[in-house]
């Protein structure tokens, strides 16, 4: 059976003359997520749906709307070889700062609560922030390969790295989505780290960083209330520690092998953004610990392949970008986990492949697409 997978996928995702077979096990990986995601959404929102747009199936159907044009996304940056986007290195940081801004323009921008973080066009709505995620990967990997051994140097490699990395962070802060920087931040690192970036300037950096968000923490006093959430969840169960609290509540309810899919009781209007963020939960409670360890040893898995396609990559433009999407992605699970099992603070972000949203499937997609036909091109 698995031979006959392979043997599909293989002549599917065919490529041009010096390509040989994708990373079979990356494609199963990620069509396993994206199946039990399915599963998992349509069942943590059906009673959120039903009561809000009276159809259980309304995020379902519209996330499989999301899904089919990412994956059309996914199949071109899959076919398309990935040294073509080199050329467009500074575009993409044009386009980063520009999707952006978007969100600050008067009759595009969609506000929802405090955070000004999507834009509406032609009737559909869009967060800028996920597609930026890719794009500024794509410039920082182009950037760090042709700054050789002088990404070294602190004129050369850290002060222009920190100017366009400044750029965003502003704009996402403006926002405000601490989330989604956050895991751009993170993802900056690490890249320019593999791309041969001086561990003291990085070092360097990441303390500069703590000290911003502590500054952050005195004039933002919400952001200062997740902080306390995770230190004690019991400071404020009603109301600002009642996300986390609900989510521990269900979690703690699935026990071992979980009420059963459908049987959750938090999914009804206890827990919010079940969605969203706290997707995770619903699937603690119905499907248990050995279900959900199972989604957290999948995202592992994503990484140790991202991992062997980056250490086989033909070139250091290959390599910086295998291990940044993967690390994205990855690293992106583990905060949306960790958040809601108060492992961590709560940031906000969305389970990759799994929580509602277009925008971030097609990026989500569209990055593994980009990671496929690296697979493609490896030694």
């Amino acid at each position: 059976m698995l031979k006959k997978i392979k043997n599909f996928l293989n002549r599917f995702f065919s490529g041009k003359m010096g390509e040989h077979e994708p990373d079979t096990p990356l494609l199963i990986i990620i069509g396993i997520i994206i199946v039990a995601g399915l599963i998992m959404l349509s069942s943590a929102t059906s009673a959120y749906a039903y009561a809000r747009y009276h159809s259980s199936y309304y995020f379902f159907k519209h996330q499989l709307f999301g899904l089919v044009l990412g994956l059309g996304v996914f199949w071109f940056f899959s076919k398309k070889d990935y040294h073509a986007w080199k050329k467009y290195a500074l575009g993409f940081l044009v386009a980063s700062i520009l999707l952006l801004l978007l969100v600050f323009i008067p009759g595009i921008r969609g506000d929802w609560g405090t955070s000004r973080s999507w834009i509406n066009l032609f009737g559909f709505s869009l967060q800028p922030a996920e597609l930026v995620k890719v794009s500024f990967l794509l410039y920082l990997a182009a950037w760090l390969e042709g700054r050789g051994k002088r990404i070294h140097e602190f004129g050369e490699g850290t002060r222009p790295f920190l100017i366009a990395f400044g750029i965003i962070a502003v704009l996402m802060l403006l926002q405000p989505d601490f989330g989604t920087l956050s895991i751009i931040a993170a993802t900056s690192f690490i890249v320019y780290y593999v791309g041969g970036g001086s561990f003291k300037h990085i070092l360097a950096l990441m303390l500069l960083g703590v000290l911003g968000m502590m500054i952050m923490i005195h004039f933002k006093p919400y952001q200062a209330d997740r902080f306390k959430c995770y230190w004690d969840p019991n400071w404020s169960p009603r109301d600002v520690c009642y996300q986390v609290n609900q989510s521990l509540i269900a979690v703690g309810s699935g026990g071992f092998w979980g009420r059963g899919l459908g049987a959750s009781r938090q999914k009804f209007m206890y827990i919010p953004e079940v969605d969203g963020d706290s997707i995770f939960p619903i699937i603690g409670e119905e499907m248990g610990f050995l279900f959900s360890s199972a989604f957290i040893i999948l995202f592992l898995l994503l990484f140790y392949r991202g991992y062997l396609i980056s250490k086989s990559a033909p070139d250091v433009y290959g390599k910086i970008l295998s291990i940044g999407i993967v690390s994205w992605l990855t690293l992106q699970a583990i905060i949306n986990i960790g958040g809601m099992i108060d492992f961590m603070p709560m940031t906000g972000v969305p389970l990759p492949f799994i929580s509602y949203g277009g925008s971030a499937m097609m990026a989500a997609l569209g990055a593994i697409g980009i990671l496929v036909n690296i697979s493609k091109h490896t030694k």
